[in-house]
């Protein structure tokens, strides 16, 4: 059947999120988000985006809080919440506020997951969330002093319980309130409940959904990942955090080092920030992982079509000499690869003469979303690396349209001389390429 070829930016999309679904299917995943959520007009749009997630077999495990709508109750009452330390303390008023909006704010919830009317993206959904006594807490206590009161900390998660919930196809609900064993009640943050239920469940994923725009560098530019190491160098530096930021950068921490995959902590303001981050590459939000996400490493066979994706239209323009993908498959061991996330997005290939102590730079390509990030650079160091283990002195490089690039990392002009003589040999003067040499 012919094909008109159209662009579809929706079927693009659709399409490479393919690999996404088929990872997160049967994982689960703890959801975190604040009282000013529930209260905003479209909160509506992210319990349809759970519904979606739910649907497509994801497990999940919401934690909401309830600021806003205690201190709206507080305000009421002519009180206000103390805070000493930075710590909560919660008297017996504040208790009962507490109590109050988290059992409002658990009702709305439940009830928008409930909504099924037709003509509408919940039409035909049969969800089941999930809530009750999961969380056994104890008191803060008394520090420097202070009396606590009914501020708690986590001290259990009924991961059984949950489990099960989880296995029949249930969300569960968990509320930033916490029980002991002897029948009290205590105020928790909603933070340290997703980071506990995270850990304790062995969750593939921990997702913040904060009021912030984002984490940003000191240039106020997103920053898109972050390892542990430079995410606790990030939280311990002088640099001044805002607070909601600061406790989920803290929670995405410690969640990673108890063996949680992978932390994402997200603008809650952008619809449909959740879809975005997980089933797009780039995702928008910050990723904060002990894995590796971004990787330089040697090509081996089965990246050969990833490669061949990626060159394909610098060969038709131009840009780089052809290569079948036998020759590919030949050569592969020369070639040495950027990935992102599974997806090959920069690479390069070194040839070397060892009688001259020279090697050959090329097929240098990587994917227009991220030429602006660096790969080329990280690539060519490699390169540099490789070739100065392998014991040559020089580097060089045959380029068209790329001169500048290669010279503001250090190459230099030179004749067609400077070659190998078997290299010299195979010069295709139809294509008139630059020389381009580096010592190394």
């Amino acid at each position: 059947m012919a094909s008109r070829d159209t662009k579809n930016p929706f079927v693009d999309w659709f399409r490479s999120s393919t690999p996404y679904i088929n990872a997160f299917r049967g994982r689960t995943f703890v959801i975190t988000f604040g009282g000013e959520v529930i209260a905003d007009k479209g909160f509506a749009n992210l319990v349809q985006d759970l519904v979606l997630l739910n649907s497509l077999g994801i497990k999940l495990v919401l934690v909401h809080g309830s600021r806003p709508q205690i201190e709206a109750r507080l305000k009421k009452q002519g009180s206000k919440m103390e805070y000493v330390n930075g710590l909560r303390v919660t008297d017996g008023k504040a208790l009962e506020c507490v109590k109050e909006a988290a059992g409002a704010v658990r009702v709305e919830i439940e009830a928008l997951m409930s909504m099924g009317l037709p003509n509408t993206p919940m039409a035909g959904s049969r969800i089941r969330i999930a809530s009750g006594n999961f969380v056994t807490a104890r008191p803060l206590g008394i520090h420097d002093g202070v009396d606590y009161q009914h501020t708690g900390e986590v001290r259990r998660i009924d991961t059984v319980a949950i489990e099960k919930h989880l296995k029949e196809n249930s969300m569960v609900l968990l509320s930033p309130i916490g029980y002991s064993p002897t029948g009290e009640v205590f105020n928790l943050y909603a933070e340290d409940v997703a980071t506990s239920a995270a850990v304790q469940l062995a969750a593939d994923k921990i997702i913040h959904l904060v009021e912030a725009k984002g984490i940003f560098d000191a240039r106020k530019k997103l920053i898109r990942q972050l390892n542990i190491d430079e995410a606790e160098k990030l939280f311990s530096s002088r640099r001044k955090l805002p607070e909601n930021i600061s406790r989920h950068l803290l929670s995405a921490i410690h969640a990673c080092r108890h063996g949680v995959r992978r932390a994402h902590i997200i603008d809650r303001h952008v619809d449909g920030a959740i879809l975005q981050e997980l089933f797009t590459r780039d995702g928008i939000g910050t990723l904060i992982t002990d894995e590796h996400y971004d990787d330089i490493r040697k090509a081996d066979i089965e990246d050969v079509g990833g490669i061949l994706e990626l060159i394909s239209p610098l060969e038709q323009e131009g840009t780089l000499v052809r290569r079948s993908r036998e020759m590919l498959e030949m050569e592969i061991e020369r070639f040495t690869v950027a990935e992102r996330d599974g997806m090959i997005v920069g690479c390069a290939a070194l040839y070397p003469f060892h009688d001259e102590k020279i090697g050959e730079i090329a097929c240098l390509a990587i994917h227009p979303d991220y030429r602006s990030e660096g790969k080329g650079s990280q690539l060519l160091q490699q390169l540099v690396k490789t070739g100065k283990d392998a014991g040559l002195e020089k580097l060089f490089v045959l380029t068209t349209r790329t001169s500048h690039w290669f010279q503001e990392n250090g190459f230099k002009k030179a004749d067609i001389k400077v070659l190998p003589v078997k290299r010299r040999l195979l010069y295709n003067y139809q294509r008139n390429s630059k020389v381009f040499i580096k010592k190394l």
